[in-house]
């Protein structure tokens, strides 16, 4: 079983950044997915950043240049750091371990989520 819980998430001014951070308990490998996803009110969750491996990543188109997805698989962790924010990019973030870099389910049960860390960005 996959435990996985996010931190970092908080109020941040347009502009600013942060930097979320996954901790992830139970054997994932590395050759299966780790990514964020949010969701804001009112919306579908959506996914912002996937990472295989260490290396091979895809973006929501939406923070393409602003957010990096990083994964040190030494200590189960996944990271999302998170520059320029802006009001829009508010939502609740959540870690996600076996999705593939599309957001799809790539193995029938490898599909775990943590509980989310909110991100809201406010002048």
């Amino acid at each position: 079983q996959v435990q996985l819980v996010e931190s970092g998430g908080g109020l941040v001014q347009p502009g600013g950044s942060l930097r979320l951070s996954c901790a992830a308990s139970g054997n994932i490998g590395s050759r299966n997915g780790m990514g964020w996803y949010r969701q804001a009110p009112g919306k579908q969750r959506e996914l912002v950043a996937a990472i295989i491996g260490g290396t091979t990543t895809n973006y929501g188109d939406s923070v393409k240049g602003r957010f990096t997805i990083s994964r040190d698989s030494a200590k189960n962790m996944v990271y999302l750091q998170m520059n320029n924010l802006q009001p829009e990019d508010t939502a609740v973030y959540y870690c996600n371990a076996g999705r593939g870099l599309l957001g799809r389910v790539v193995t029938t049960g490898m599909d775990y989520w943590g509980k989310g860390t909110l991100v809201t960005v406010s002048s």
